[in-house]
């Protein structure tokens, strides 16, 4: 046919192969318009019913709770695979005693004394003690009771068996091809409805109705996007939620926790300005909210930063801002130390846990691993994002207390909260050296005891 039309130069030739072409592809043409129109007219119609809509009114059908339910007795099944199998490799390495393990190392000598290989033994638990220290143990994924199905919790479990191999491919299938698209769908719809939203709130004249439509706006976009991340969250003692003219404060374990504080409450954020795709949301949520974005130069200025946040909640008709103390992501185990900045400024504090269940999903983010498209992969690829939400009773400085002294107690209060460990270090130890300071005291306490035991020598 294509022939035909290129080497006929008749014009009533070439009209009759064309019109014939088309009346023979047309069949197919109308029947793919006819399903895409279906499909999308479908899924439209599924996102407006089922997640649109009752972000807009904050309603829930329990269809997240029941796929909980479903993945906890299917966890359940999977358990016991796996415990069979710890059950093998316990008898045979793990339970192993000192006795056994440095006979292990001898290749079966029975040699009562002292053996060079022995030292083995030491030098390897004292390396372990050393690597499973109190901070590097919470810089990596927390460890699982049980086998969740992802490879990431183990890459060698779905190994063990026939069954439970048909079974994790299965959960491959479900999250990668249907969940994966679900939930980035919901995500763009998200985040394109909160740029495009706010930037129309902001059209209007400071006043009632534009704080009004603000919150609805971010309530609602907040809301899609932790459907997004197929949430199940649990909110308690409701009551002692942060009101304007204060500051709430959270244990820190990965970006979603600001969507999953702000899809129960709205709250003035606190960050520095970026460029590319959060750059135009920032500017977007700013028109609509007085939001507290701070430039490079200026994050490093302390007196400054305290200024701003200061003259913020003296305002009691803003919103009360969000901050995360611990200035780094901590893996869902502990709370480390507070910085002492939010707690100088001389308001009230809200307290707030936020403990996730690992069961469904690592939220922890490793910053150093993995970057933010690739944590957000595996966030939305995940079975789901369970937490639980504590609000605890507002707290203010006491008489004769400093600010790291109030820092530490509001930091008690949420471990003990959450179920967390209470520690003490910093958690800028992630990426930062060791201190100059900290190696010469170290030095300084190793020459004490060399002159001490130098004295001693002379004197003798």
């Amino acid at each position: 046919c294509f022939l035909s039309c290129f080497s006929i130069y008749d014009r009533t030739g070439c009209v009759h192969v064309l019109v014939k072409m088309e009346s023979y592809l047309f069949p197919f043409d109308s029947l793919i318009c006819m399903l895409l129109g279906i499909s999308f007219t479908v899924w439209f119609t599924l996102l407006l019913v089922f997640i649109i809509v009752p972000a807009i009114f904050g309603v829930s059908f329990g269809i997240r709770r029941l796929y909980m339910e479903s993945l906890v007795k299917l966890f359940e099944v999977s358990e016991c695979f796996v415990n069979h199998f710890n059950q093998i490799i316990e008898k045979n390495w793990f339970k192993m005693s000192l006795e056994q393990e440095v006979q292990e190392m001898r290749r079966g000598s029975a040699e009562p004394e002292f053996d060079m290989s022995d030292i083995f033994y030491f030098c390897r638990r004292g390396v372990e003690s050393i690597v499973d220290d109190e901070v590097t143990k919470r810089f990596t994924a927390e460890e699982l009771e049980s086998w969740n199905l992802l490879t990431r919790s183990n890459y060698n479990f779905h190994h063990i068996s026939t069954r439970l191999t048909a079974l994790w491919g299965v959960g491959v299938l479900i999250r990668y091809g249907f969940l994966l698209p679900l939930r980035v769908t919901l995500a763009f719809t998200g985040v394109g409805l909160l740029v495009v939203l706010t930037s129309i709130v902001g059209l209007f004249p400071n006043g009632r109705m534009k704080n009004y439509l603000s919150d609805k706006v971010h309530l609602m976009c907040y809301r899609i996007c932790i459907r997004a991340l197929t949430a199940i969250i649990t909110y308690h003692d409701s009551e002692n939620k942060p009101k304007n003219g204060g500051i709430c404060v959270a244990n820190h374990t990965s970006p979603i926790d600001v969507i999953i504080l702000a899809s129960d409450g709205c709250y003035a954020m606190v960050g520095q300005v970026h460029g590319g795709l959060m750059g135009v949301i920032q500017r977007a949520m700013v028109k609509a909210c007085p939001h507290i974005w701070f430039e490079r130069s200026e994050v490093k200025d302390r007196h400054l930063v305290a200024k701003r946040l200061s003259d913020h909640v003296a305002d009691t008709s803003k919103l009360p801002i969000l901050i995360f103390p611990e200035g780094t992501c901590i893996n869902n185990t502990s709370v480390m130390m507070f910085k002492k900045g939010s707690f100088e400024i001389g308001c009230t504090v809200y307290p707030v846990a936020i403990k996730y269940d690992p069961r469904f999903g690592d939220a922890f983010w490793n910053s150093s691993k993995f970057g933010m498209v690739n944590y957000l992969l595996h966030m939305m690829s995940s079975w789901a994002i369970v937490c639980s939400v504590w609000y605890l009773p507002p707290m203010s400085r006491m008489e004769g207390e400093d600010a790291v002294q109030f820092a530490n107690r509001v930091k008690a209060a949420i471990a003990r909260k959450g179920g967390l460990a209470d520690l003490l270090w910093d958690g800028g130890l992630k990426r930062g050296k060791v201190k100059e300071v900290f190696k010469e005291e170290q030095q300084k306490l190793y020459s004490k005891v060399l002159v001490g035991s130098s004295e001693d020598r002379s004197h003798s």
